[in-house]
């Protein structure tokens, strides 16, 4: 502790790298986007490095790590041009009417390898929430409908557990205020979470439930069998595309969107992943010359042995996963 208020570097890093998964990971609850975390990760670990001098060890390193990542991702939700929503741009393909344009266009996915540990945290008594649950795509999108501070208040006593004079501190309000916030964001968060009071629970992670329900959902889309396909997907089935806006809610829209993919005579090849905690697919288009190209990444949200939502992302995001931009010839 004294060398790194001495400005050596080094010992910096000693004292902050145990917390750097984690905070990625708040950075990204806070913000939704994996990139905005990664640089508002940076800023964090930035000012603590030029403020470390005055850290008087009054609250733990770690609470003081999360007073300066939060006040950052408060600012950047303050400052930040969100990405925009992108027009429809599947070639040959004329999506079906959506249920509805969706309101987070710039949600991203967060590859499970820089989650292994980062959710394994010391957690408060007062957490309320599972953290692989809270890193799910439902609950980070019903996050970031929230007013920036019920977010963060939420986030610091539901999901971490900090208490409420903890939460205050780092907020430079008062217990009385984060108390009130909470209860407003609790309301909020349930209205916009998805109802799964009488949905089955997702198999356990690598289970053979979960392989099975998989093996089905590739079978079925690289072979454009549309009726193996829509056999898996429930009847509350919600399917989103960030950042393209299109969204669809019902068995029946569902099957009409994957109908207009599937129909078109575009073929693909999944390589499977995994984001959020979910299965997730690189998904390649055969091209006429063999060579086969990213057009995206397919996000499975499992309910039982059914899939209950599918979110598809654009193939700018493949590189995060390890996943080329294009795969060769067979």
């Amino acid at each position: 502790m004294s060398q790194a208020r001495d400005g050596d570097g080094e010992a910096f890093r000693a004292l902050t790298e145990p917390y750097r998964r984690e905070l990625q990971v708040h950075c990204y609850r806070m913000l939704g986007s994996f990139q905005d975390a990664e640089d508002a990760l940076q800023e964090t670990l930035l000012a603590a490095w030029q403020g470390f001098g005055g850290f008087e060890g009054r609250a733990s390193l770690r609470s003081w790590l999360y007073r300066i990542a939060t006040n950052r991702c408060l600012n950047a939700r303050r400052s930040a041009g969100r990405r925009p929503a992108k027009e429809w741009d599947v070639p040959n393909v004329e999506p079906p009417e959506p249920s509805r344009l969706g309101e987070v266009v710039w949600l991203e996915p967060f590859p499970d390898a820089p989650l292994d540990g980062a959710v394994d945290v010391p957690l408060g008594p007062e957490a309320r929430y599972e953290q692989t649950e809270a890193v799910s795509l439902a609950f980070v999108t019903a996050l970031q409908l929230l007013p920036s501070r019920q977010l963060a208040v939420l986030i610091l006593r539901d999901v971490l557990g900090f208490r409420a004079s903890e939460v205050a501190d780092m907020l430079d309000s008062t217990v009385d205020s984060v108390t009130s916030a909470l209860k407003r964001a609790r309301t909020g968060l349930r209205s916009r979470l998805p109802q799964t009071a009488d949905r089955e629970p997702p198999p356990a992670r690598g289970s053979r439930s979960e392989d099975a329900i998989v093996t089905k959902f590739v079978r079925a889309w690289e072979s454009a069998d549309l009726g193996a396909l829509v056999a898996l997907l429930t009847d509350d089935v919600f399917i989103s595309m960030p950042p393209m806006p299109f969204e669809y809610e019902g068995h029946d829209a569902a099957a009409r969107f994957c109908g207009s993919i599937l129909r078109s005579g575009r073929r693909f090849d999944l390589v499977p992943t995994r984001a959020n905690g979910q299965p997730a697919f690189g998904a390649y288009l055969r091209g006429p010359t063999g060579i086969r190209h990213g057009t995206g990444l397919f996000v499975l949200t499992l309910a039982g042995v059914r899939i209950c939502a599918m979110t598809r992302f654009d193939s700018s995001v493949l590189p995060w996963f390890g996943l080329p931009r294009s795969l060769p010839s067979r």
